[in-house]
């Protein structure tokens, strides 16, 4: 029984740690496309480049929050659990 309640929460700490993981990678490859988007977008119409800027910032932003939410929920659920 206490075995089983053992692996019941490392079991719960190492999906927690693994999520984490995939939404740091998640958000890094998705801001990585933003940006390399957003460099090709200017350099092929300079003059649109402060629009580009700005709704690149704000996606990126948006990613950011994502990405957190995400790691909250993750540690959220290794506390909860330990």
């Amino acid at each position: 029984m206490l075995l089983a309640i053992l692996l019941d929460i490392s079991y719960a700490i190492m999906g927690a740690g693994i999520g984490a993981g995939l939404a740091a990678i998640g958000a890094g490859i998705g801001i990585g496309r933003i940006g390399g988007s957003a460099m090709e977008g200017m350099a092929r119409q300079p003059e649109a480049s402060g629009k580009i800027q700005g709704a690149m910032l704000i996606i990126a932003a948006l990613i950011e929050v994502a990405a957190l939410f995400a790691l909250v929920i993750c540690l959220l659920i290794s506390q909860l659990q330990g």
